[in-house]
């Protein structure tokens, strides 16, 4: 994820010198005769696309570190089922998507804008505390999120954020099952489902 981000700083014919020299390990005869351009020409491609590529890693660790520390925020709000902490970290047009696969309970398909989005979460997660569900933060995709698991530490779903200019842009929440497998032993989402229902009963 990394290596693809920065290679988009690059022209298309640095890319294309980059991916077949580093990449593939052609020769520069082999890149020149690819790319239509004398071995002189693709030496000062490589060079420069090197130099990009180097120049632009400072950057992405800066903005890995900033993602980070705004998912850190974003989960610690979550968990306190605080809605104005939630809203602050949302951009205006955040999007909160549901996969449920229709094999587990799960958000509504789509949920839209920074107010609807932080009450929607806020009104769930706390909820967790009582039935000992815990969110554990992970990296996923490339993405800042965590995984949900129960009291037993099975799998109840995931969530990743998309982030943009310092705010949350989307929130991918799956909990389809067969998409799950592969993380560990996937827990019973509906009986989860039921426990919060009976959670959410007020108590004398």
């Amino acid at each position: 994820m990394a290596a693809l981000l920065l290679l988009e700083r690059l022209t298309p014919l640095e890319r294309a010198v980059f991916v077949l020299r580093e990449v593939f390990g052609f020769g520069f005869p082999e890149v020149a005769a690819a790319v239509g351009r004398s071995e002189v020409a693709c030496r000062q491609l490589a060079v420069r696309a090197r130099r990009h590529m180097e120049v632009g890693r400072p950057r992405f660790e800066a903005d890995r570190r900033e993602r980070e520390e705004l998912a850190a925020r974003f989960f610690d709000a979550l968990r306190d089922g605080d809605v104005d902490g939630l809203r602050e970290l949302l951009a205006a047009d955040v999007q909160l998507v549901g996969d449920g696969g229709g094999k587990a309970p799960a958000f509504p398909r789509s949920v839209f804008g920074a107010d609807n989005v932080a009450r929607v979460l806020a009104s769930i997660f706390p909820l967790l505390a009582r039935i000992d569900a815990s969110m554990e933060p992970r990296e996923l995709n490339g993405q800042p999120g965590a995984i949900l698991r129960d009291r037993n530490a099975m799998v109840v779903g995931t969530m990743t954020l998309d982030v943009l200019g310092g705010r949350i842009q989307t929130i991918r929440s799956v909990a389809n099952p067969d998409k799950l497998g592969h993380i560990g032993p996937v827990a019973d989402a509906w009986a989860i489902a039921r426990e919060l229902k009976q959670a959410r009963r007020p108590t004398d």
